[in-house]
């Protein structure tokens, strides 16, 4: 069983989260929903991909030694 397929759906709860938080942030600076919907897109996505290296490393240091 691949041990990643695990963490991944933490990844996604986080990229969410900083999408709803960016965008509840952002909507404050702007009159039009359109670039506000750009830069939390933008930064969920980051928030994913940052989330996806740490488990990717996390999980390869911690387990290496039960190979």
């Amino acid at each position: 069983m691949n041990i990643y397929f695990i963490f991944i759906p933490f990844a996604l709860i986080a990229g969410m989260m900083a999408y709803l938080i960016t965008y509840n942030e952002w909507m404050r600076h702007y009159s039009t929903k359109k670039e506000p919907k750009k830069i939390a897109l933008e930064m969920a996505f980051f928030t994913f991909i940052i989330f996806v290296v740490i488990i990717f490393f996390v999980v390869n240091i911690l387990f290496a030694g039960l190979k």
